[in-house]
């Protein structure tokens, strides 16, 4: 038999969502030491009571939000590519499939990511893209080849990938995710063709 996930009640999405908007919306006025429980709830339109059904206090909501955010992306990497039009690469489409979420949600990204209170997030985005990386690396690197450390061309890739996103968005993504993709594969290659 197949193992079903439990079925979340839509009550309880619909409050977290509530909650997510309320703290985002504060964190676009205040810094998060200022932010409290009683004002994301107030902003969230629920009680305090049922803020601390849903989290433990508020660094426990950031460290579960870092987690969503992280399991968003990984499926959105992990999700079938479909047929390739010539020219494209997996990885290609793979990163434009980021880049749209992260436009698709770029009110929530350009705050947690631009917040300095907030390390959490990039933190959590470096480790999963630095993994991801690494096992994409894994695949067709040759050191003595390219000359270059393997660990070094993965901090590289991954920090270059978060500054161009933190970049794109503080400019209000003034680029297409197909066109911003295009750009950094294309400065990649032209940096060190070899990788």
């Amino acid at each position: 038999m197949e193992a079903k996930t439990p079925r979340v009640d839509p009550r309880v999405l619909r409050t977290r969502q509530l909650l997510k908007d309320a703290f985002i919306e504060l964190l676009q006025e205040m810094d998060v030491e200022k932010i409290s429980v009683n004002r994301i709830a107030e902003r969230a339109t629920i009680n305090r009571v049922t803020f601390y059904l849903h989290y433990k206090d508020i660094p426990d909501m950031l460290d579960k939000l870092a987690d969503e955010m992280v399991a968003e992306i990984k499926q959105i990497i992990n999700a079938p590519t479909g047929k390739l039009q010539e020219g494209e690469t997996e990885n290609w489409r793979t990163l434009v499939s980021l880049l749209q979420h992260i436009a698709d949600h770029a009110k929530f990204y350009k705050v947690i990511l631009a917040s300095k209170g907030t390390p959490i997030f990039k933190e959590r985005l470096l480790k999963m893209l630095t993994e991801l990386i690494s096992e994409r690396i894994d695949q067709v690197w040759n050191e003595a080849e390219v000359g270059i450390q393997k660990d070094i061309a993965v901090w590289y890739g991954a920090s270059s990938l978060i500054g161009t996103i933190v970049g794109w968005l503080h400019k209000d993504m003034p680029y297409t995710p197909r066109y911003l993709a295009k750009q950094f594969f294309m400065m990649r290659a032209y940096s060190n063709p070899n990788l």
